[in-house]
C-alpha cells in the first residue's frame, strides 16, 4: 500500500498511470489511519484524478474493439459474424488477452453492442437484408422492446379497470320497486342510483381507451419481421389470430356506424 505521500508524488508525476490496477487494493480505514489531513487530502486527490483520466477508457476501448471485429467481419466475408473463420479469429483474440472470465462476459456484451451500432451505420438497410441483419439497432430494439412492455402493461391495467367498471355498473342498477297506486310509472323509470349513472359514464371512455390501446399494440406488429423472419407456420398462425381480431372489430362496428337515415 502506497502512503499518501507516494501517491501525490505519483499523481503530480507524468507518468501514463497512478496505479497498479493489477494489484490495487481495496482501501481500508486501517491502512491510511496513520496518515495526517494533509496526506489524506493528497491522496483523495491522487484518486480522484485518476478517476477523470479512466472514466471513459473502457467505453473507448469497447468501441474500438467492435471496429476491430466488423474490421475482421469486412476481411473474412462475415458480414453476420456466423462463419467458422470469424468466430475462430474472434476467440482467439479474446484468449489472448487473458482476462478474467467474468470481466470478459461483460466486455463481450458491451462489444456486441457497439459492434450492432457500427454495422447499422455503416450499411444501407438493404445490405443488412441481404446479410440476414434486421434493419433495427440494438439501442432500437432495445427502446421498441420497452415501449411494448409498456403498452402491454397499460393494456392490462386499462383492461382490468375497464371490467371493474361493467360489474359496478351492473350491481349499481337501482332495483325494481314495488310501485304505489299514487306513483307515476314514468317518474320511477326516470330515477336511476348516482353510481350507476357514474360508472356508466366511465365504462363509456374506458371503451374509447380500450380501442386505442388496441391499435396501439396491433401497430407494434413489424412488417419487416413478418415477412422476412416469421417461419411460415408462425405467419399462419398470426393471420390466424389477425383474422379472428378482425371478425371482432366487424362486429363492434356494426354497432358503432351511425346508421343511415331513411327517406
Amino acid at each position: 500500500m502506497m502512503s499518501g505521500k507516494d501517491v501525490s508524488r505519483r499523481g503530480s508525476g507524468d507518468a501514463p498511470a497512478l496505479f497498479d490496477y493489477g494489484s490495487l487494493p481495496t482501501l481500508e480505514l486501517e491502512d491510511i489511519e496513520h496518515e495526517s489531513p494533509g496526506e489524506l487530502s493528497a491522496r483523495g486527490s491522487a484518486y480522484a484524478k485518476e478517476y477523470a483520466r479512466v472514466e471513459h477508457q473502457p467505453t473507448i476501448l469497447s468501441v474500438n474493439l467492435a471496429t476491430v471485429c466488423v474490421a475482421l467481419r469486412i476481411k473474412m466475408q462475415s458480414m453476420d459474424g456466423k462463419s467458422h473463420a470469424y468466430r475462430e479469429a474472434v476467440r482467439e483474440m479474446y484468449a489472448a488477452s487473458n482476462i478474467p472470465a467474468d470481466t470478459l462476459d461483460r466486455l463481450k456484451g458491451n462489444v456486441r453492442w457497439h459492434i450492432s451500432q457500427k454495422l447499422r451505420r455503416y450499411m444501407t438497410p438493404r445490405e443488412l437484408e441481404a446479410h440476414g441483419l434486421l434493419s433495427t439497432s440494438a439501442l432500437e430494439r432495445g427502446q421498441d422492446e420497452r415501449a411494448k412492455r409498456a403498452m402491454l402493461l397499460k393494456a392490462l391495467a386499462t383492461s382490468v379497470d375497464a371490467a371493474k367498471t361493467a360489474d359496478e355498473a351492473v350491481s349499481d342498477k337501482p332495483k325494481p320497486k314495488a310501485k304505489s297506486k299514487r306513483a307515476s310509472s314514468s317518474s320511477d323509470a326516470s330515477k336511476t342510483a348516482p353510481g350507476a349513472v357514474s360508472a356508466r359514464v366511465k365504462a363509456t371512455a374506458d371503451s374509447i381507451r380500450l380501442a386505442q390501446v388496441a391499435k396501439n399494440i396491433v401497430g407494434q406488429i413489424s412488417p419487416d419481421v413478418v415477412q422476412h423472419h416469421m417461419q411460415p407456420g408462425q405467419r399462419a398462425k398470426l393471420d390466424e389470430e389477425l383474422a379472428e381480431l378482425q371478425k371482432t372489430l366487424t362486429a363492434l362496428r356494426r354497432l358503432t356506424r351511425t346508421p343511415r337515415s331513411k327517406d
